[in-house]
């Protein structure tokens, strides 16, 4: 068992058994994502429903005090370049930093990423289900909202003008949003695998990603505080993973090796003073206190 790997999942041996294991894991993420994505077309067709939940939903979050959307998206529309690099970052950076990140730990982090592949899993798994259940109507659509759909108007977008011929996504799943609960699940994954002092910093990429997925009109609040109770139900059902050694910081002291016991230290010679001269005491010539016995002077003197 490497320091990488949890108990649970040991690694195969062997280049070949490696990339059989690579291939495996990129066909159950695509395997994944692909029965998320046929699952969000279910709900389709329901555009009475998914606009009568909107309406509801900005009530409640009127009655909640919750602050408005539009607040946001006046700040983004203070220039057309701010709004311009909200809808690039809605619309390009969600699924290539998900797919970097799940990167990055499978190499480095193999522990980390079968934890965060599982999370991930029971997160959207728990997103489809409400989107089936619950169809949404983003604010953009809402008149009550009085908002700017700034992917249309300002570009670019991932979405079409008529949500009916949108064969790519489904615009009436906009509870709750996964662009902000993977986001966060990058951050709090990233704080987990690494040592860095600045790791906090990642917490960043959900914070922009609020501001921009409401920003833009394509969430409500209540869309990010769902996926943040839902990620939190996942964090809780999903066993952490393993404790992964770290190498030792370069600043952290060497360990001393254990003191060997000296054996017995040889005797000194005896230096007897020349006759007359006093008897030497103190500290010997090379400042070190000097073992010898005083040796009085001749038997002689006192005659």
């Amino acid at each position: 068992m490497t320091s990488h790997t949890t108990p649970a999942d040991p690694p195969p041996a062997g280049p070949r058994a490696a990339r059989r294991r690579l291939v495996r894991e990129l066909l159950l993420v695509a395997g994944l994502f692909a029965v998320y994505k046929a699952g969000r077309t279910l709900s389709t067709g329901r555009t009475d429903e998914a606009f009568r939940n909107a309406a509801w939903l900005w009530d409640a979050e009127r009655v909640l005090h919750l602050p408005g959307e539009g607040a946001i998206q006046r700040l983004l529309l203070h220039g057309d370049a701010l709004i311009h690099v909200a809808n690039t970052y809605y619309a390009a950076v969600h699924f290539p930093a998900t797919a970097l990140f799940l990167g990055w730990l499978y190499l480095r982090r193999p522990g980390h990423y079968l934890w965060t592949r599982r999370v991930l899993a029971v997160l959207t798994g728990a997103a489809l289900a409400i989107h089936l259940s619950f169809p949404l109507a983003p604010p953009r659509m809402l008149d009550a909202a009085h908002l700017v759909d700034t992917g249309q108007v300002y570009g670019p977008t991932v979405y079409r003008a008529a949500p009916a011929a949108d064969t790519m996504a489904n615009q009436f799943a906009a509870m709750p949003s996964l662009h902000f609960g993977w986001a966060l699940m990058l951050a709090l994954g990233m704080v987990a695998a690494t040592r860095s002092r600045w790791r906090i910093l990642w917490l960043l990429h959900p914070l922009v990603t609020l501001l921009v997925v409401v920003g833009t009109a394509n969430h409500y609040w209540l869309d990010a505080i769902v996926a943040t109770l839902l990620l939190g139900a996942a964090l809780l059902l999903v066993p952490g993973p393993a404790p992964e050694p770290h190498a030792r910081s370069a600043r952290e002291p060497a360990s001393e090796p254990a003191p060997v016991p000296a054996g017995p230290a040889a005797p000194r010679p005896v230096r007897r003073p020349a006759a007359g001269a006093p008897a030497a005491s103190g500290p010997d010539g090379d400042g070190h206190e000097n073992p010898a016995v005083n040796v009085p002077a001749t038997a002689g003197a006192g005659r």
